[in-house]
C-alpha cells in the first residue's frame, strides 16, 4: 500500500487519515498513539511507520497549531552554560515574552540523535517554532538532516530557525539568522597584522565545526591581503574551551614559541592562553599580546581587558523570534516568500588593552 506524505499546502494529515493508511481502525490508532492499551507489535510498527510517513500530529497540538492555544518556540542549545548562545537564547525569550509567547529550552549535548529526538519532540507538542543555536559540524549528513527537520516542522505548521549556522541549501522552508563570523575573524587578523605582528597562534576552535572555518578563513584572508606567509603549523584546533586555550599555547610555547601574538577563537579560550601566558612567565601585552571572539561580558572582566569581536548574540536572538512571528502573522502568503530567507548581522572588533605592537626580542 503505498503512503503518500501530505504537502505542506495540504490540510494536515488527520487520525482518519493514519487509520485509513494503516489498513486499521481509528480505534486502533488511538490506542496505538495514547500508550495505555496493550496492542501487538506489527499493529505499532504499521501505525507509527504511516505515522511518520504523513508527519501526524495529535488533535490537541494541530488545534494548538491552528491558534487555539499560546504560542510557544523552543530554543534548542548545545550546552546551556556557554555564555555567548546564553545570550541568543536570553534575546529569543524577552522578544517572545512580549509577545505573550512561551519559550521552551533544551540542549542536545552536541548529540546528532538527541538533536533529532528533540525537534521531534517539539514538532508533536506544536510549538510555534524551533530554534537551533550554534555552530554545525561540516558533515555530510547535516544538509540532508536540516532540511529533514525544516520539511518536517513545516508540514507540522511550526518553522525551523537557525542561529549561528550555515544557510540550507535549495528550497527548504526554514529562516538563518547568522553574524559576519568570516568578517569579523578577517578584522581581528588584519588588527593584529596593522600593529606589526608577523608569527600569530591561532586557535580557531575545533577543526569540523562551520563557526571555527569561517574564523579560519578569515584570518587566512588577512594574511593574504596584509602579503604576510600564513604558517598551517601556527594553526592549533581545539574545543572552546580554556582548557584547551591553556594547553595549546603550552604546548605552543616549547614548540613554536617565537609567536609574538594568540588570537583565540573564543573569549573563553583567550581566557584560558592568558593563564598559560602568565605560568610561563610572559607578560600580556608586552610579551604577546592577544584577542577573543564574542565580546561576552567575561572579555572586559580579564587583565588586561581583552580586544575581541562583538557579535550581536541577543539581537540575534530578537530577530529570530521576530522573523517567526511575522510569518505566523502574516499568513500563507508571507510563509511561502519567507522560505529561505537568511539574515546576516554584522560584527565588529573592540579595541582594549591586550594588543600592542610585539617586542623587538623575546
Amino acid at each position: 500500500m503505498s503512503h503518500r506524505k501530505p504537502s505542506s499546502d495540504t490540510t494536515r494529515a488527520t487520525i482518519r487519515d493514519v487509520a485509513e493508511q494503516a489498513g486499521v481502525s481509528v480505534a486502533s490508532v488511538s490506542r496505538v498513539l495514547s500508550g495505555n492499551y496493550p496492542v501487538s507489535d506489527d499493529l505499532r510498527r504499521r501505525v507509527m511507520k504511516v505515522v511518520g510517513d504523513l508527519d501526524y500530529v495529535t488533535n490537541a497540538h494541530a488545534r494548538s497549531l491552528a491558534g487555539g492555544g499560546t504560542p510557544t518556540v523552543a530554543i534548542l542549545i548545545n550546552n546551556i552554560t556557554g555564555a555567548a548562545f546564553a545570550h541568543v537564547a536570553k534575546g529569543v525569550e524577552g522578544a517572545a515574552t512580549l509577545r505573550g509567547w512561551l519559550s521552551l529550552v533544551g540542549t542536545t549535548g552536541d548529540d546528532p540523535e538527541r538533536e533529532l529526538a528533540l525537534v521531534n519532540l517539539m514538532r508533536q507538542q506544536g510549538v510555534a517554532a524551533v530554534v537551533l543555536l550554534g555552530g554545525a559540524y561540516d558533515y555530510d549528513e547535516y544538509q540532508l538532516r536540516m532540511a529533514r527537520f525544516a520539511r518536517s516542522l513545516d508540514a507540522a505548521g511550526s518553522h525551523l530557525v537557525l542561529v549561528g549556522r550555515p544557510p540550507l541549501e535549495g528550497d527548504v522552508p526554514a529562516t538563518t539568522v547568522d553574524y559576519d563570523n568570516e568578517g569579523g575573524a578577517y578584522a581581528m587578523a588584519s588588527h593584529l597584522l596593522s600593529a606589526g605582528h608577523r608569527r600569530v597562534l591561532i586557535l580557531p576552535g575545533p577543526a569540523e565545526l562551520t563557526t571555527a572555518q569561517g574564523r579560519l578563513r578569515g584570518a587566512r584572508r588577512a594574511f593574504e591581503a596584509y602579503g604576510v606567509p600564513f604558517e598551517q603549523g601556527l594553526v592549533r584546533h581545539g574545543p572552546y574551551d580554556d582548557e584547551h586555550g591553556y594547553g595549546a599555547v603550552e604546548a605552543a610555547l616549547h614548540e613554536t614559541p617565537d609567536f609574538t601574538a594568540v588570537l583565540a577563537g573564543t573569549d573563553v579560550v583567550a581566557a584560558g592562553a592568558m593563564q598559560a601566558l602568565r605560568a610561563a612567565g610572559l607578560r600580556v601585552p608586552e610579551d604577546v599580546s592577544i584577542v577573543g571572539y564574542d565580546d561576552i561580558p567575561l572579555a572586559s572582566q580579564l587583565t588586561p581587558q581583552l580586544t575581541t569581536v562583538h557579535v550581536p548574540y541577543e539581537e540575534m536572538g530578537r530577530v529570530a523570534l521576530r522573523a517567526v512571528a511575522d510569518r505566523r502573522e502574516g499568513g500563507a502568503a508571507r510563509r511561502r516568500s519567507a522560505d529561505g530567507d537568511h539574515l546576516v548581522l554584522g560584527t565588529h572588533v573592540v579595541v582594549r588593552n591586550s594588543v600592542q605592537p610585539p617586542p623587538t626580542r623575546r
